[in-house]
């Protein structure tokens, strides 16, 4: 059987975006409606400038004792996020996000269209332990080269 894709995968086909001076309260609104972990923040004309994820409102926001109605996105997202091509292989995408401690990636097709969002939540258990393997193994060849 064929390895999943992560457009195949991903359950976030219809991306929640947001400008980049849309404050953090808007955003974590936005997300909790959608129920979703993440929302991209869009430049014109469409062009993808960051990642705002919920680990970045608790940790850039929170807990850093900033106003969730004067703070914008574009001050605590994740700016030129890595994105993954729809065609990529779950467990290709899943050693990216374990090796660089990522939850949500990108869906761009070659024509530079968000297509959608890849979360963790979207993999198989077997296909994260396959992809834990592959990022104990890379780290440890990485370890022996130095």
């Amino acid at each position: 059987m064929a390895e999943r894709t992560v457009f195949q995968s991903s359950s976030q086909k219809r991306v929640l975006s947001m400008g980049p001076l849309a404050s953090v309260r808007e955003a974590a609104g936005a997300m909790t409606r959608a129920n979703c972990g993440s929302a991209l923040v869009l430049g014109l004309p469409d062009s993808l400038l960051g990642i705002v994820t919920e680990r970045d409102l608790m940790t850039r926001v929170l807990a850093k004792a900033l106003d969730p109605e004067t703070t914008t996105v574009r001050e605590v997202m994740t700016p030129n996020p890595i994105c993954v091509p729809p065609e990529m292989p779950v467990s290709d995408a899943l050693v990216i996000m374990l090796e660089r401690g990522f939850r949500h990636l990108p869906i761009v097709g070659p024509d530079k269209r968000i297509l959608g969002v890849f979360s963790i939540r979207d993999a198989l258990p077997r296909e994260i332990g396959g992809a834990v393997s592959q990022a104990e193994f890379n780290e440890t060849v990485n370890d022996a080269l130095g």
